[in-house]
C-alpha cells in the first residue's frame, strides 16, 4: 500500500522534523536566558519535590489513622465475640449442672 507520504516512516521523519522546527524557534524565542531558564526549572523541580514529600507525608498519617481505627474495630469485634463465648459457656454450665430434668426441646 504506497502512500504518497513514503507510509508510517515519512510520518516519523515529519513528526522529528517538527519537533526540531518546535525546540529551534522554542529557544529563538525564549524571553529568559539560559542561566535563568535553569534556575525556574531547578525552583520548580524543588516545588514539586516538596510537594510530592508533603502528599506522601499526609499519605502515610491517613495510613496509620486507618490502620489504628481498624485496629480498634478488631479489638471491638473481639471483645464481642469473647463476651458470647462466655455467656454461651455460663449458659451450657449452668444447665449441665443443674441436671434435675434433662432440656426441653421446643
Amino acid at each position: 500500500m504506497a502512500d504518497g507520504d513514503g507510509g508510517s516512516g515519512g510520518s516519523f521523519l515529519w513528526f522529528l522534523a517538527g519537533l526540531g522546527v518546535g525546540a529551534v524557534v522554542g529557544v529563538l524565542y525564549a524571553p529568559r536566558s539560559g542561566d535563568e531558564t535553569r534556575d525556574v526549572i531547578r525552583s520548580k523541580a524543588q516545588e514539586g519535590s516538596e510537594r510530592a514529600r508533603h502528599h506522601a507525608r499526609r499519605a502515610r498519617e491517613q495510613a496509620n489513622e486507618w490502620m489504628d481505627r481498624g485496629r480498634d474495630v478488631i479489638n471491638q469485634q473481639k471483645e464481642q465475640f469473647r463476651s458470647a463465648y462466655e455467656a454461651g459457656r455460663q449458659a451450657y454450665n449452668e444447665t449441665t449442672t443443674a441436671g434435675a430434668e434433662p432440656p426441653k426441646n421446643i
